[in-house]
């Protein structure tokens, strides 16, 4: 099919919510490495990567050739029989995870996840205590993730789910208390001591973030957040959810996990997307006393299918072998480079932000005002597309340019995403 052909198809056939980037879609036929081409043969670098999915590059041949080999030998059993891909899996993650969690659940997607972390937090406060989540987050499309995501444009429905509570983000370019870093004192991170004692039956279940808010425009917050907020949450009885959906597996460089650059040790994580190199498999690992507070009988007819734990086992199997994790430090710096010299131009770039390959670009009407620009945001995504790169989109006010490559990216790939972004920045500004 052509691309009209697809785009009619998907128009007549599809929910209309599902979301298309580009005001004329952009159906892609094929991709090997960093490149993708659409139906009409043209050939685009993916600064994408499947929102962080594609985590080494398209159709990479290691991986590629070990799902083929599983596909022959056992395609799919279900959860209820056990099989040496999944529990070797599950060793693999006890292994890259902080110390103590050593027991994984596995699913299809980072919704899953999350909300099984969230049902198993419940569980082990004995049906008692508060969520705490942070506004800007996002936890998927259930109805619990739904309500979990602090977004408008993402929740969908009235709050649904009780006992949900969004703290302050540590979003230190607009801080919400009108604060600045550091004299602030970290206001954001005490303020959930108030949270609890005002907004709360004084107890907490669980305290969910993301060590990087990745759908909230990649906001990282600063060094002493996590260890702040994490204390005053165990005070009050809840165990630390670290969502590692998007930060997991080396993107945010130098570490395996994005929660390791805070020296924090979680009792449950969360992960999905960059896990299997784009094929659908999640996880939800915690300590041994965290994951048998799930009693009853469950059960993931997909979770831990074969062929993606294989998939998975040998995305992580080369995350070491090529030091992806420092790869993705020494490739992000070069990255970041490159989009501050962008922002030393162009005074519609608000703030450069991220760790490792997961960086952004926050773009204002003007610097002293912080007037978020979504309109440029469009703008500069359809003028990469017309120079061959393709960007993500996110914030809370849809003005935030997503940059995430495959990691396996080279230094040739990044000067050439860089030439291409200047061009789009040069057509629009």
């Amino acid at each position: 099919m052509d691309r009209a052909e697809i785009s009619a198809k998907h128009s007549e056939f599809l929910f209309p919510c599902v979301v298309n980037y580009y005001a004329e879609p952009l159906a892609i036929a094929r991709g090997s490495g960093l490149r993708v081409t659409d139906t009409e043969g043209r050939e685009y670098l993916d600064f994408f990567g499947g929102i962080l999915t594609v985590s080494l590059g398209h159709c990479y041949e290691p991986i590629a050739s070990k799902v083929c080999d599983q596909v022959r030998r056992l395609q799919h059993t279900s959860t209820l029989y056990p099989n040496e891909w999944i529990v070797a899996l599950a060793e693999k993650l006890a292994q890259i995870t902080p110390r103590g969690l050593s027991q994984s659940f596995l699913s299809n997607s980072g919704t899953e996840a999350d909300e099984t972390a969230l049902i198993l937090a419940r569980m082990h406060a004995g049906g008692a205590g508060d969520i705490i989540a942070l506004r800007h987050c996002y936890a998927g499309r259930s109805l619990m993730a739904i309500n979990v995501s602090a977004h408008a444009s993402w929740r969908l429905i009235p709050s649904q789910v009780p006992g949900i509570k969004h703290a302050h983000a540590p979003y230190c370019y607009r801080c919400a208390l009108g604060l600045s870093y550091p004299e602030c004192g970290l206001r954001c991170a005490h303020d959930i001591e108030e949270l609890i004692a005002t907004e709360t039956c004084g107890r907490v279940a669980a305290f969910i973030a993301e060590p990087i808010l990745g759908v909230g425009g990649f906001i990282v917050p600063p060094k002493e957040y996590f260890p702040i907020a994490v204390d005053i949450v165990r005070r009050h009885g809840g165990i630390f959810i670290c969502d590692e959906v998007q930060t997991g597996f080396g993107r945010t460089g130098d570490r395996m996990n994005g929660i390791e650059h805070w020296g924090i040790e979680p009792e449950v994580m969360t992960f999905a997307k960059g896990m299997a190199n784009g094929f659908p498999i999640a996880a939800t690992v915690a300590t041994p006393e965290v994951a048998g507070a799930l009693a009853g009988l469950t059960v993931s007819t997909f979770g831990g299918n074969p062929v993606c734990a294989v998939a998975a086992l040998a995305t992580i199997e080369t995350i070491e072998s090529e030091g992806v994790a420092e790869r993705s430090a020494t490739m992000g710096a070069r990255l970041r480079q490159g989009l501050d010299e962008l922002a030393a131009r162009h005074a519609c770039i608000g703030e450069v932000r991220g760790m490792g390959l997961m960086l952004a670009i926050e773009l204002v009407a003007d610097r002293a005002s912080k007037e978020p620009s979504p309109e440029k945001t469009v703008a500069l995504m359809e003028a990469a597309r017309d120079e061959g790169l393709l960007l993500g989109k996110g914030g809370l006010y849809g003005n935030v340019l997503r940059i995430a490559p495959p990691m396996l990216v080279s230094e040739a790939e990044i000067a050439e995403a860089i030439e291409k972004l200047a061009r789009a920045f040069a057509h629009v500004t």
